[in-house]
């Protein structure tokens, strides 16, 4: 994990700045962007009421927001966020085992009632949930179907979505960033300026490492088929997202760091050059030589962009990068 260095911001080398507050970035930064994604949530499920249709251009725009939403704080995996399973429930992915299309076929193969029931939906399998369950019922044929039982299962993973996004906003709203030595979460502010650095950094290896590496597998054998949310063609669109939403936070917590500001942009205006790069929106090219070096200059420059914010941002914060939360899931 991110470990405090044993120096206080005036006396760490090159710290003396007025160190940005957690609480303030909590409020402006993290809040709002949860208070979209329930809003978003809540208009996909008043989407899939009016209209469960798959191919329901409205339902499927509203999903899209929805999860748009989402990736743009899926980097934010503490807290209410992480509270009983919540993001799990509503993102399931990698699914390395491929336990979503088993979970819903089972479902469907039963005509499970527990669709019609909320709170025992709740306790329905991961994978049968959130955002990646729903892009199977709307983009996959197998499943992507008209019938009352697929109208009422859609109704219910809207529906579930936006039980969860508004409950992980309520833990938000109520979420204590106090810093005091008896405090259970963070006794100092630089152990709350440590999370905020920590979603940054574990955000942007995770699009590096998951987001863009699973389809690129090896060059003897690319995996394509891997590529996040490739049914709606969202793979390159969720890296965009993800990046501009590290960028944000970084660029909060770097605020009063004009170099090191200048240098994080800079980083990030490559990264997003090399994605503008992109002929693929799923990465299907990775099989070819001079598509898959395209990819492979993206994930070296989000790799880029996260050694700049630990090199010149973890110091001027008292932080240092660690143990990556994601690492051996």
């Amino acid at each position: 994990m991110l470990k405090p260095l044993t120096c206080f911001f005036s006396l760490c080398a090159g710290a003396a700045f007025a160190a940005p507050d957690p609480l303030e970035i909590v409020q402006k930064n993290v809040v709002p962007r949860f208070e979209r994604l329930a809003s978003q949530a809540n208009l996909l499920e008043e989407a899939a009421k009016s209209d469960c249709s798959p191919d329901s251009p409205a339902l499927r725009r509203a999903w899209a927001q929805a999860f748009d939403a989402w990736v743009e704080v899926s980097h934010l995996r503490f807290g209410p966020t992480e509270e009983q399973d919540r993001a799990f429930a509503l993102a399931f992915w990698p699914d390395t085992r491929g336990a979503t299309p088993k979970a819903l076929a089972g479902l469907i193969a039963s005509q499970d009632p527990v669709v019609v029931d909320p709170g025992a939906f709740a306790d329905v399998s991961i994978a049968a949930r959130g955002f990646y369950a729903m892009e199977y019922l709307l983009f996959n044929p197998n499943y992507a179907t008209e019938s009352p039982y697929a109208c009422t299962l859609i109704q219910a993973e809207a529906r579930d979505i936006s039980r969860l996004a508004n409950d992980i906003l309520a833990g938000w709203m109520t979420y204590q960033f106090e810093f005091a030595d008896n405090s259970e979460r963070y006794r100092t502010r630089e152990e709350g300026l440590q999370e905020l650095f920590k979603a940054v950094t574990t955000g942007l290896q995770f699009t590096s490492d998951t987001r863009i590496g699973r389809p690129m597998g090896t060059f003897e054998k690319p995996r394509a088929s891997r590529a996040e949310a490739r049914r709606s063609e969202r793979s390159v669109h969720h890296v965009r997202l993800s990046l501009q939403a590290t960028q944000a936070l970084a660029l909060w917590l770097a605020a009063d760091l004009p170099k090191v500001s200048e240098d994080i942009e800079a980083a990030y205006e490559k990264a997003f050059a090399e994605l503008d790069a992109q002929d693929s929106p799923v990465f299907a090219d990775v099989d070819d030589p001079t598509g898959r070096f395209r990819v492979e200059m993206l994930q070296v420059a989000v790799d880029q962009v996260r050694d700049v914010i630990a090199r010149e941002l973890g110091p001027e914060l008292g932080v240092i990068a660690g143990f990556n939360s994601q690492d051996g899931d």
